[in-house]
């Protein structure tokens, strides 16, 4: 049972690094018309779309820092609870 969860604490792990990748590259207009970028944004955007349109101040969105938030968040508690198994 343990081993089930390191596997999915690491493959959780890749998934939060690939959400800072998308959101990072949203600042690049470049980038953003590309092939590679398009793909991640349809891994990161079905998460990211939960918290979509939350917290919007003007024209600043801090959606992304929520959903980052919760997510190391709830990273953190898988970690918990692998290390006391």
């Amino acid at each position: 049972m343990q081993t089930v969860l390191i596997y999915l604490f690491w493959f959780l792990r890749i998934y939060y690094y690939l959400l800072i990748a998308s959101i990072l590259l949203t600042w690049i207009p470049e980038v953003t018309r590309t092939e590679f970028y398009r793909y991640l944004r349809k891994l990161t955007d079905p998460y990211l779309r939960v918290f979509r349109g939350l917290l919007v101040f003007g024209m600043v969105d801090l959606t992304p820092i929520l959903g980052i938030l919760l997510y190391q968040f709830a990273l953190s508690q898988l970690a918990t609870i692998i290390n006391s198994l």
